[in-house]
């Protein structure tokens, strides 16, 4: 298959492409990576009018230093994350989650603001942004708002963002003291996930304090496992009676099933999951 034919624009500075966007009044789709948008293309189950190509706009890439958070341009790549000081120290949930991402190939390319943008349930960005709290801003010509990463994400392959918005930039408070665990199950690595948990956990003399538990790849979108994160919440941390309660409690969920897995194969895979980054966290 070939994409239908479309217009295309590689605008040199944000405002620019802002402005394309709200010309094309719905039609016209942003390029971040191309990574997925591409591939959808060619299979015509995306359409655009027009193509805006962010790959020329300087400032949108770049990871910087703010204090008690990081910022991340939207189109920094997976590769420069990873290579990143500051991703490595700060960050490290985000760190332990880059090498499961899709194949050198693609991280040379993908960029986190394009995966945030599509919002797949499988990817592994947003369940980390869940995990993490951060913040999405996005910008349009009428200006800038943020939006939580919890309230970003609604659906499949849809979020808060309107058409005439950009993501911009990706907030993500430090680590401080919370400690982090992830762990994704796939057929094979690199594979889009089955089932996966992104887990940060807070303790004060071994008592867990605050207890986070992202799931990604078994629903309509990436989620909060809130049951699980309460039956954790003033347990010791190593207490596997806890734990097996926070598991039994993902029965809450409304687990999807297609093709790859049934929704009872990704219960079972998403407490697997769970309990494997809940070790990594807390050892």
């Amino acid at each position: 298959m070939k994409a239908a034919d479309f217009g295309y624009r590689r605008p040199g500075r944000l405002e620019e492409a802002l402005r394309a966007l709200a010309e094309g009044e719905g039609g016209a789709m942003a390029l971040a990576g191309g990574q997925s948008l591409m591939p959808m293309m060619n299979f015509r189950v995306a359409a655009p009018e027009v193509l805006v190509d962010l790959g020329g706009i300087a400032e949108l890439r770049g990871i910087r230093d703010a204090g008690d958070r990081v910022v991340i341009g939207a189109m920094t790549r997976w590769a420069e994350l990873m290579a990143s000081e500051v991703i490595a120290a700060e960050v490290p949930l985000l760190a332990r989650a880059l090498p499961e991402i899709a194949h050198p190939a693609i991280r040379n390319r993908g960029t986190i603001g394009g995966s945030v943008a599509l919002a797949d349930p499988a990817a592994e960005a947003p369940a980390v942004l869940l995990a993490l709290e951060a913040e999405v801003v996005l910008q349009s010509l009428a200006g800038e708002r943020r939006v939580v990463a919890g309230e970003f994400f609604l659906g499949h392959y849809d979020t808060a963002r309107e058409p005439e918005e950009l993501i911009v930039a990706l907030e993500v408070p430090k680590a401080g003291g919370l400690r982090c665990g992830f762990h994704e199950i796939g057929r094979r690595h690199g594979d889009f996930a089955l089932a996966g948990a992104a887990v940060a956990v807070a303790a004060a003399e071994r008592r867990v304090t605050e207890a986070r538990i992202a799931l990604f790849g078994v629903a309509d979108r990436a989620l909060r496992a809130g049951a699980a994160e309460a039956a954790l919440r003033g347990a010791v941390a190593g207490d596997g009676t806890a734990l097996d309660r926070a598991v039994a409690a993902l029965e809450e969920i409304d687990f999807a099933g297609d093709i790859h897995a049934s929704a009872e194969m990704r219960r079972h895979l998403a407490g697997v999951a769970l309990r494997r980054a809940w070790a990594e966290a807390v050892q």
